[in-house]
């Protein structure tokens, strides 16, 4: 009589069936990492890209792109020169300067035509940023 097709003498017959639940269950926890990874948490911003442009002496012009996932009432913004979530109230009034964008130690200005901001260091360095914000 012929042996069912059930029963098996081969030695790794009983390995193969639980390596593939093993296989399945890291597939899955991978993905979900990779899923959650994807995703910012509430209030926090990461730069996508940034650019630097050197070509002019004694001058760098800088633009970054940032991503944030920012709480009711809050749009991105730069605090302590990172991005971050601010009060969307001081980008509609144009008080750069509300949101701290400046580092430690150095002094905010707003430029005349509200179009952004200075951070002057101690040693009397400016660092000047502008925005693309449209006027409300």
């Amino acid at each position: 009589m012929a042996p069912s097709p059930r029963t098996s003498t081969r030695q790794d017959a009983t390995a193969l069936p639980s390596m593939s639940s093993t296989f399945w269950a890291f597939m899955i926890l991978a993905s979900l990492l990779i899923a959650y990874c994807s995703q910012l948490a509430a209030g926090t911003c990461e730069i996508v890209t940034l650019d630097r442009d050197s070509s002019q002496p004694r001058r760098t012009i800088a633009r970054q792109t940032a991503r944030c996932a920012c709480r009711k009432g809050q749009i991105a913004g730069t605090t302590r020169a990172r991005p971050a979530c601010v009060d969307a109230r001081i980008i509609k009034t144009k008080q750069w300067c509300d949101m701290l964008p400046c580092l430690e130690g150095e002094g905010c200005d707003l430029l005349i035509n509200r179009s952004g901001w200075t951070c002057t260091q101690p040693g009397g360095r400016i660092k000047t940023t502008t925005t693309d914000v449209e006027s409300p």
